[in-house]
């Protein structure tokens, strides 16, 4: 099973400026994010970030922020509520009155609706709290919920390493950016391909 970026929407958990400077390896934790929004944009992947009690741990990472479609603050640890309406957009309502009673050449077509991405890639911090647990409300809605590990930061290894047991186990895919990156591409004749190889560069 492979990732398919038409598919897909990237979901990016408290990169917050008062909380970076505590988690392990946050350079390379932020890096990795800063690909994975960069590689979504050229793909044309939603992009959605989350702030956790921002009037305390300030807003999202800045240059990420900018490659966000929409950044929505939260006070529980999941994201999941403030997100979901993004991720499953309200369907349009249907114009046009009573058009049931019109004879059939006269009905106009129904409008395509945009395709559902029910695949979701997530990447944030903490991996054991609010990552954690925006990534399990998202299984329990029947979301499929791609955690991209090397993107993924906590104030300690033993609190990472154990979230990814648990998000593992309950039926989330571990990846990494390079893994999410190939997958969206498929082929070094995609269009993208050298911009993909600048990034993880």
């Amino acid at each position: 099973m492979l990732l398919d970026a038409d598919d897909c929407q990237l979901v990016l958990i408290d990169y917050q400026a008062r909380l970076m400077p505590a988690i392990d390896g946050r350079e390379f934790v932020l890096a990795n994010a800063l690909k994975l929004a960069r590689m979504a944009r050229l793909l044309q992947v939603p992009v959605w970030g989350t702030e956790q009690n921002p009037a305390k741990l300030g807003g999202l990472d800045q240059p990420l922020a900018e490659l966000c479609d929409t950044i929505v603050a939260k006070m529980a640890f999941s994201g999941a509520e403030e997100l979901l309406p993004l991720l499953r957009p309200a369907p349009k309502p249907q114009r046009g009155g009573n058009a049931r009673s019109l004879p059939k050449h006269l009905q106009k077509p129904a409008e395509p609706e945009a395709p559902e991405r029910n695949t979701i890639v997530i990447a944030g911090c903490e991996a054991h709290v609010c990552l954690m647990q925006t990534a399990l409300v998202l299984l329990e809605e029947e979301c499929d919920v791609w955690v991209v590990t090397d993107a993924c930061g906590s104030r300690t290894e033993r609190n990472r390493d154990a979230a990814y047991d648990r998000l593992a186990g309950a039926g989330c895919e571990l990846v990494t950016t390079e893994m999410v990156c190939f997958e969206w591409i498929g082929s070094a004749e995609h269009p993208a391909f050298k911009d993909m190889q600048a990034l993880i560069k």
